[in-house]
Parts: C-alpha cells; structure tokens; sequence
C-alpha cells in the first residue's frame, strides 16, 4: 500500500467505527485507533471500544494498552500511532485510523513536533491548589496569555487538559517548543468524514447512552473501583466515568448521571466539529445517511492512483 494512510473523522456516535471495519475489510486493512480512552484497560462499555469479535475479524492497533492509572500523552501516541503505520505497511497493508481525537489525528497525518514532557507532579499540584482556589479559568487565562496557540487547541472548561498544557509549556526546552509545530509527512493521507444533522445527531448521542447503561457500564466503572484504580484519576474522571463515580458514591442519582453524560457528551461532539470542520477541504465529507458504495469507490479509486 506504499505510503497511504485513511483517516476516518466525526464527532462520536456517528459511526466512525462501523465504517472504518467495513474498509479494513474490504481493502485488507488494520484499524489504528485514535481515541484517547480506547487505550485504556478495562474500559470497555464507555469508551465504545470494538468488541472482541470485531477485533479478531480485524487486527487492531492502541486498544487496551495502559491501565487506567498510567500516563498517555499525545506525544506518545504519536510514536504508537507512526510505529503501527510502518508495522501495518510492512505485513502489505493499509493502514486505517478512526477516531475522533482531534489532537491525536492531526499530529499524526500533519507531522506535528510535539513535545515529550514527562509529568510534573509537583508543578500539578500547585496548578491544581491555584484552579481551587482562584478558578479553573484563571489557568486558561494564563494559558491564552503564554501559549496562544496551544490555548486554540484546548478546552477551557476541563482542567485537567488546561494543566497539562501549562505543564508541556513551563517543560519544553527551546529545541522543542511547547506548541506543536508541523514538518513534513511521506504520508499519502486520505481523509473520510461522517456528519449528521446535529438534532439528530443528539438524539443517537442520547440513544447510545442508554444503550450502554443497560449494557453495563454502572457496573464496569464499579469493577474499575474494585480493582483498586482512584476515581481521582484522569481516566476515571473523563466523559461518563465521573458522572458514574459520583453515582456509585451517592452523589447523583442515576437518572440525573445519565442525563449529565447525555449532555455533556453533546458537548464534547461540538467540541469536536472545531477540530474537524466541515468545510474543511482536507476531508472529504459524507452525510448520514450515506452510499458505502459511494465511499467504497472513493477509496478504491484513490488506492489505484
């Protein structure tokens, strides 16, 4: 497959990975995914991760890699993500990316310079006390201020990633700047995106949620408890896992968790149009509800040259 690499984009829940199965399979392709919590072990149910089955018909490449309370980072999943395409290219393959991490996408299909900050637990700490104790807009504040760009790139409204983004700038050496810069890729990127309608989009958000309630989730995150992981960790704390842990605790009705999953989730599809926009010419664009074959034919015609 020489140099090639398809992406598949969208917000979540539109059926990113249904496609992109359907592709590997009729291209003889492996799936790489790039989605910050597929990583994770033992978070099945929440994350939407491909069944085993699904994982067996195609070979997968970033699920189930770290526990819940090891450190990820962009930088190192851009490492993964580059190893897997050159191991995928090697077995005569096409290498497939889904997912909807922004972020982790583009890095990779741009080449960004990202830095590899190891964590910095003290300077966490003492950002953590200032986002108590001032507000956590006054680190976003900050972040605007000394590094605009990054700022772009990251949600004011979750404090961990703001933190983080402070801890890669005050990290960084001069030789690897703090914002990611981008460099030239071999790469011959082709690029699929799915959209819907953004009502109904939130109606298959909200579908989904429940769906994944009555298959269990309350009872994974109970397990994860279980297992000993703090609900203090990020892992623990990102989209639908805290609303679960507060749950657990008695904190939140299920009702009321489930609704706050329900709308936060539509936030985080927002979110995800800004990485991923529409008019984007980079990305070819498919509206549920769409041909395969149209897709299919799009792809073939660009494996053939």
């Amino acid at each position: 497959m020489d140099n090639r690499l398809l992406v598949i984009v969208g917000p979540t829940a539109v059926g990113k990975s249904a496609l992109g199965l359907e592709l590997a399979q009729a291209f003889d392709g492996e799936i790489i995914s790039a989605d910050s919590r597929q990583v994770y072990r033992h978070m099945d149910i929440g994350t939407a991760k491909p069944s085993l089955e699904e994982r067996t018909s195609v070979n997968h490449h970033l699920v189930d890699i770290i526990d819940p309370d090891e450190t990820y980072s962009l930088a190192l999943f851009q490492r993964d993500a580059n190893d897997a395409i050159l191991s995928i290219k090697k077995n005569g393959r096409l290498p497939v990316m889904v997912g909807g991490s922004g972020q982790y996408v583009w890095a990779v299909t741009e080449g960004w310079r990202v830095p590899l900050v190891p964590p910095d637990h003290e300077l966490r700490e003492r950002l953590e006390r200032r986002a108590e104790e001032e507000g956590p807009s006054a680190l976003y504040d900050e972040l605007k201020r000394l590094d605009p760009e990054s700022a772009t790139r990251v949600d004011g409204g979750n404090t961990r990633r703001v933190i983080r983004a402070l801890e890669v700038y005050f990290g960084a050496t001069d030789a690897m700047p703090a914002q990611p810069l981008k460099k030239s890729t071999k790469l011959n990127v082709k690029i699929l995106g799915l959209t819907m309608d953004r009502a109904r989009l939130y109606s298959t958000i909200d579908v989904r949620v429940e769906r994944m309630i009555s298959e269990g989730w309350l009872d994974e995150v109970q397990g994860l408890l279980d297992r000993g992981f703090s609900p203090g960790l990020p892992a623990l704390s990102s989209l639908g896992y805290g609303e679960l842990v507060r749950c657990l605790r008695g904190e939140l009705s299920l009702e009321d968790a489930v609704q706050r999953i329900k709308y936060r989730t539509h936030g985080f599809a927002r979110r995800q149009y800004a990485w991923f926009k529409p008019g984007d010419e980079r990305i070819s664009w498919y509206d549920l509800p769409y041909q395969y074959d149209e897709v299919a034919g799009e792809i073939d015609r660009w494996i053939r040259g």
